[in-house]
């Protein structure tokens, strides 16, 4: 049987499977369907140095392909999350990724701090949320405003630390050879892609943030390209992430030059989509006598 197993920044994945952020809260829900320990690891709901109530409804709809979402980041605190969330978590046989966001340079590094001496596996920086006033997009735009942030988390995480990049960028390879320059130990992307939908009855816009982001089926096309664009220009390992519903879609996530995906949207319409997914990837592989997921990586032949 083929091996499903990769590295990650020095991580050890059973699966390159990961529950996206924002998605799968701390994981309490899935665990009532099926052994959290199935996935390579779980990217848990952003958090914040302070609780953080999110925007006011109605804050997600949905659209032709997918689903465009304002929520705002919404969650407990960091220091919730390390008191009630994470021993829990620890239980669960998986690899727990902490998703950190924040309205300044401050902020994260001192949630990244205070996760320090947790059992957290690793730290991902969360510098492309497009769905708070002040927040991560701001630091995720520019290549300065990249490498300044990772630079300075850097300075103060302990734990492997994963740069999650914006594509809402003019040039997402510039903005992951930032991540890179300020010492980041590994890449994921695409986060969601801004969008706007209008109620033509009210000419409100659907979203009382006016704006959200647009995840699902019709952003893998882009996710795929940015991945591809971006495994060529660095050295870190990149997580692909936008879109994946199938294991064919995570083949092809892999063959642009992913380490590991991340399933999102895909979750809320099947909760069972990572399993499949694993499942499908694990039979491709047999199929096609490849024995290990690096073998995958990187593997398109371009025209």
């Amino acid at each position: 049987m083929a091996a499903l197993n990769v590295n990650i920044a020095g991580v050890d994945f059973k699966n390159p499977i990961i529950a996206a952020s924002g998605t799968f809260g701390f994981g309490r829900e899935y665990a009532e369907l099926y052994p959290l320990s199935e996935l390579g690891g779980i990217s848990c709901k952003g958090t914040t140095l302070y609780e953080r109530p999110g925007n006011p409804p109605p804050r997600v709809t949905e659209t032709p392909g997918g689903m465009l979402n304002a929520v705002g980041l919404q969650n407990p605190g960091v220091e919730h999350f390390i008191r009630e969330d994470l021993p829990w978590l620890e239980k669960q046989g998986t690899r727990i990724i902490a998703n950190v966001a924040g309205s300044s340079v401050e902020d994260y590094c001192r949630t990244a701090e205070l996760l320090n001496d947790t059992a957290v596996d690793m730290v991902e920086l969360n510098i492309s949320c497009p769905n708070v006033k002040e927040g991560g997009v701001q630091f995720g735009v520019t290549k300065e405003g990249v490498e300044g942030i990772t630079r300075a988390v850097r300075d103060r995480c302990k734990k492997p630390l994963m740069v999650k990049l914006s594509p809402n960028v003019t040039d997402i390879a510039e903005m992951a050879l930032a991540a890179e320059s300020g010492g980041a130990d590994a890449l994921s992307l695409i986060n969601t892609l801004t969008g706007m939908r209008i109620d033509i009855n009210s000419r409100r816009p659907i979203l009382r943030n006016n704006t959200g982001g647009l995840s699902g089926p019709a952003v893998l096309p882009v996710a795929i390209r940015m991945v591809w664009q971006v495994s060529q220009r660095v050295k870190l390992p990149v997580v692909g992430l936008g879109g994946i519903s199938t294991w064919q879609d995570a083949v092809e996530m892999l063959l642009a030059g992913a380490s590991a995906i991340q399933v999102g949207t895909a979750i809320f319409t099947d909760p069972y989509a990572p399993i499949k997914i694993r499942d499908g990837l694990l039979e491709f592989m047999d199929r096609n006598g490849v024995k290990s997921v690096s073998e995958i990586t990187g593997g398109v032949k371009p025209w």
